[in-house]
């Protein structure tokens, strides 16, 4: 079943220059929905512009945005932020500034529930304490705790704990692990997929690692210069890419076993045991 159903997306400069071309694509419930391409292609305004979040002077026009049965290219202001925290959330790339430094994660967490819930105040404080325990947290521990207290990966799991608090039916991630080492990385994207399978939220994965996109990814989508040129699912894209530019992009990441040969370096003998240059061997 589709969750979200999204026709002619269209996005504009002050000047009323094209940035997105009028896009197409849809969600299914419990979906992981991958949409890549090179950096500035379109993807992160496009997942932006869903719940109203473009940033001052870029516009939206869409035929349909249609999610749950409204449709959130004409509704009100109001209802997008009823919308926004509760049916959709976004964990961002800057997980930074998903929180204020002044104010600790308990009162910063206890604000959203309290905008979006009628739960009273030790309901509030149990269930966040409950959603930093699922992501790894010491939930009662992190509660007290201000954002400049907590590793960037602790800061990480944080938002994402805050994000599907409210149980949404999409989760749009926003490359979330860029900031990250290795191992929080994979942590945070093993944690994402476990909540998505438990929740039955969908997910809108923005991302650069298509080795992640190879794992998680059900269905994906890859976009050039504002337009998406194929989409399909995982295995179709990545063994059978019907694009010369969906071709290049696959082919762009480097593989883990069977390494090319490095290239011989220009002024510098290859000797056995290590590469040697010759004007510091006749020093």
């Amino acid at each position: 079943m589709e969750l979200l159903n999204v026709r002619d997306l269209k996005i504009f400069c002050p000047d009323n220059r094209p940035l997105v071309h009028g896009i197409d694509f849809s969600i299914r419930a419990g979906e992981w929905f991958a949409l890549i391409g090179e950096s500035g292609s379109g993807k992160s305004i496009s997942a932006f512009s869903l719940a109203g979040l473009l940033p001052n002077g870029l516009r939206r026009e869409a035929k349909e945005i249609q999610m749950l049965g409204q449709d959130l290219a004409s509704i009100s202001e109001g209802k997008l932020r009823e919308l926004r925290g509760t049916d959709i959330a976004y964990v961002f790339q800057d997980y930074q500034s998903a929180f204020t430094p002044y104010f600790t994660l308990g009162k910063q967490i206890d604000e959203v529930m309290r905008a979006h819930r009628g739960w009273t105040r030790e309901e509030r404080q149990k269930k966040a304490w409950d959603a930093l325990n699922e992501v790894g947290l010491k939930g009662a521990e992190a509660y007290g705790r201000y954002p400049f207290q907590l590793s960037g990966g602790q800061l990480q799991r944080a938002a994402l704990a805050l994000a599907m608090m409210m149980e949404p039916k999409l989760l749009i991630a926003d490359e979330p692990t860029t900031a990250l080492d290795a191992i929080s990385a994979a942590k945070v994207l093993d944690l994402m997929a476990r909540l998505k399978n438990e929740k039955g939220c969908a997910v809108l994965f923005i991302t650069h690692d298509l080795r992640c996109v190879r794992r998680y990814a059900d269905r994906i989508a890859i976009m050039q210069n504002g337009s998406i040129i194929e989409s399909g699912e995982k295995r179709k894209i990545f063994e059978n890419p019907q694009e010369i530019y969906t071709r290049n992009l696959l082919t762009s990441v480097p593989p883990l076993h069977n390494v090319p040969r490095r290239l011989p370096i220009v002024g510098v003998d290859l000797l056995e045991g290590g590469a040697l240059c010759a004007a510091t061997r006749n020093a």
